[in-house]
């Protein structure tokens, strides 16, 4: 394929699509992408052209192709950056060479990013209640400060109605239709509760008063166009509602039940725990760190009211694989979970109660203690773990009613 073969896609009577779909990219720095991703840019013909947000680097030329196949790059007057992160801005500094836009607009975080990451000056400043006349319609500006970066902001064109939402209301997915509403429900619920997870989960409260402060805003939004992920131009309240939901964190009757284990004492723990909660009328998700990378426990915790996290002691420590997990996860701030500690040793037992530790970090309330046994379970350590599965779904159903 080569790069001429790229062609804009309309959005709207004078926005077009010119970004690109990432169908290979598998890690997001450390976030499994198993769908893919799309970096999402956007040609606005006005009076003053401009292009909202760049792309990933390697995929510009892609993004300029695109935008010539509509006009000649040096028709370009304006340039939009919502986010200075690289898979938005990497490719900046080559759109502002081909282009020589007049203006560069950034928040004012924004502008110290693109000229700390990529050496960029001269950039505008904006910040909320800001607007830029395109002549015909308008772009105006809502500061949207860590969602999920301190530059971050959103941009709302009058003219079509579209609000480019930026990181918010997005998900890591490559898909050929470019609307939400042709692609497979349960795949955007899946991907988009992923991405809130593993992208957004540090900052829910933030994103919950986004949510709260967009219809005082007086924005007729009739179009979300995210920079990851399908566009939005109907349901818009189903897109807004699954991250109203994901951001809340309520309780629920879910558990996650996650371990490692070296010869599979841990891994009987699990089970049986996992066979008390069911008994208990809790819905379980059991994950191997074997073979669940640690974004999809984290989509998991999102997910859960109750977390178990099981581990073997190896070298007075818990097992490589769950610090690993444990670190990421508290990194991104569950909220209103139950926690749970358990695993087996052989020599001197540390592991459980380093588990404990994190999740003691975490704020989740651990009604039960840490259970470890050394070397195999026994009929009556299964026995017992069973027990406290049925112990802890008892204090979640209650917490959830």
């Amino acid at each position: 394929m080569t790069e001429s073969s790229f062609s804009a896609v309309p959005v709207s009577p004078n926005v077009w699509w010119v970004g690109a779909r990432d169908w290979n990219v598998r890690n997001f720095h450390g976030y499994e992408t198993n769908r893919g991703s799309s970096y999402n840019a956007f040609l606005v013909i006005d009076e003053k052209v401009t292009v909202i947000d760049a792309v990933k680097a390697p995929f510009m030329p892609e993004m300029l192709a695109r935008i010539s196949s509509v006009i000649d790059l040096a028709e370009v007057d304006y340039i939009i950056s919502n986010h200075a992160e690289p898979d938005h801005s990497g490719g900046l500094p080559e759109l502002i060479a081909a282009a020589s836009p007049e203006k560069v607009f950034a928040s004012a975080a924004g502008a110290k990013t693109l000229a700390a990451y990529y050496g960029l000056a001269g950039i505008t400043p904006v910040k909320t209640g800001d607007s830029v006349s395109l002549g015909k319609g308008t772009v105006s500006f809502v500061d949207t400060k860590m969602l999920h970066w301190p530059d971050s902001m959103v941009s709302f064109y009058d003219r079509d109605n579209i609000l480019f939402s930026q990181d918010a209301f997005g998900m890591h997915l490559a898909a050929s239709p470019m609307w939400a509403d042709e692609c497979d429900p349960a795949i955007l619920d899946c991907e988009a509760r992923k991405y809130i997870a593993n992208i957004l989960n540090l900052q829910a409260d933030r994103l919950i008063s986004l949510l709260d402060a967009i219809p005082g805003l007086g924005l007729d939004i009739r179009i979300i166009a995210p920079d990851h992920g399908p566009l939005w131009r109907r349901d818009l309240d189903r897109i807004i509602g699954i991250y109203r939901s994901a951001a809340g964190q309520k309780p629920c009757k879910r558990a996650l039940v996650a371990y490692s284990t070296m010869w599979h004492a841990t891994e009987k723990l699990a089970a049986a725990l996992a066979e008390g909660l069911i008994g208990s009328g809790i819905e379980v998700k059991i994950c191997d760190l074997e073979v669940n990378d640690r974004s999809a426990v984290m989509t998991e915790v999102a997910r859960s009211g109750l977390i178990a996290f099981g581990a073997p002691t190896m070298n007075n420590q818990m097992f490589p694989r769950m610090a690993d997990v444990l670190c990421y996860v508290k990194g991104l701030r569950p909220k209103n979970k139950i926690g749970f500690a358990f695993g087996s040793y052989g020599w001197s037992g540390e592991g459980g109660k380093q588990i404990a530790a994190e999740l003691e970090a975490m704020g989740a309330e651990q009604p039960e203690p840490v259970f470890q046994v050394k070397y195999m379970p026994s009929r009556d350590d299964l026995l017992k773990m069973k027990d406290i599965g049925r112990k802890l779904g008892a204090a979640l159903a209650a917490r959830c009613e």
